[in-house]
């Protein structure tokens, strides 16, 4: 047999081992069992909660990327995101993309060249019906029932990408390479990461916790509101109420919960 040939059987062998995976953490732990060791994120008594949180981003207010800069600066100082000169080996939870990048095939034959040149925020979008978690074969990114939050186990995360493969808004990033050294300033209240772990944005679960909001959204100051979808009465629904708002590649069903005002 060649080595080519070798190679892809290898390949398809541990593909097949990764998918077994999952049946067996189901079958050795109930759901509340699973639920409650993933729950590494404790909530005290000022903890913000919602049914599902969603995040609404106002475009109008972002002239050029200079204007985001605090936004990623505020994002990536908490969450110790390493900065990689390398770009293929780039940590991303929130970026500035182009208008044709983040809404692939969404723009109207004639879009408004304003619109079409502004620039847009991206993240990940806590889809409330995330494809991510169904191909996660050992439950390291998972749902939260109680608020909707996609999140990361990293201690469960095995390296196989099939989330990655899964996401269709490349919304999360590989370690390639140790993050740590990468890291210019530690911050001891959020955990690094070691190097074949997938991560990605978390919508500041720690900080919820705290009854702080998202850092991103407390640098914007006003230019992004937080809130709960399911709640009539807060500052997300009214804004979707009263604006005309997009959402990436919404056609495919994901639900996501990051809405652009436009």
């Amino acid at each position: 047999m060649d080595s080519s040939r070798r190679r892809v059987l290898q390949f398809f062998g541990i593909s097949s081992l990764a998918l077994m995976t999952r049946p067996v953490y189901n079958a050795l732990a109930t759901e509340g069992h699973a639920e409650k060791s993933r729950e590494h994120i404790k909530r005290g008594e000022k903890a913000l909660t919602a049914k599902q949180w969603a995040m609404v981003i106002d475009t109008r207010q972002f002239e050029s990327v200079e204007d985001m800069e605090p936004l990623i600066e505020a994002c990536n100082k908490i969450h110790n995101i390493p900065h990689f000169e390398d770009k293929r080996h780039e940590i991303k939870w929130i970026w500035e993309e182009h208008y044709h990048n983040a809404f692939p095939g969404k723009a109207a034959q004639f879009l408004s060249e304003e619109v079409e040149n502004r620039p847009f925020l991206v993240l990940c979008n806590h889809c409330e019906n995330p494809p991510c978690v169904r191909a996660c074969p050992t439950q390291a990114t998972f749902k939260r029932a109680s608020d909707g939050i996609v999140l990361m186990d990293f201690h469960r995360c095995i390296g196989c990408r099939f989330c990655m493969a899964a996401c269709p808004f490349g919304a999360r990033s590989f370690n390639w390479r140790d993050p740590r050294p990468f890291i210019k300033q530690t911050d001891a209240k959020f955990p690094t990461r070691t190097k074949g772990v997938v991560e990605k944005c978390n919508f500041c679960a720690e900080r919820l916790a705290e009854g702080k909001l998202p850092a991103c959204v407390e640098a914007a100051e006003g230019k992004l509101a937080f809130g709960d979808l399911y709640d009539p009465d807060s500052e997300v629904r009214e804004l979707i109420k009263t604006n005309y708002t997009i959402r990436r590649k919404q056609e495919l069903g994901t639900e996501p919960c990051v809405y652009y005002i436009v």
